[in-house]
């Protein structure tokens, strides 16, 4: 693990690190609304991503 940061340590965060976070932030917020009003059921939605946090965690872990 040694590609992992931990930000508490990185602090203050770049300006590249914030961009990135914010784009990261607005994308997932736009991608649940437009599923939301496709009338995907919330389960459906918070399953999905809670698969794609535990999909990355474990190859955070792995690799």
């Amino acid at each position: 693990m040694s590609n992992v940061t931990r930000l508490r340590h990185a602090l203050p965060l770049s300006q590249d690190i914030n961009l990135a976070v914010s784009a990261l932030d607005k994308a997932i917020a736009e991608a649940v609304d437009a599923a939301k009003s496709a009338g995907l059921p919330q389960g459906l939605i918070v399953g999905l991503l809670h698969g794609h946090a535990h999909a990355q965690t474990h190859q955070m872990v792995i690799e």
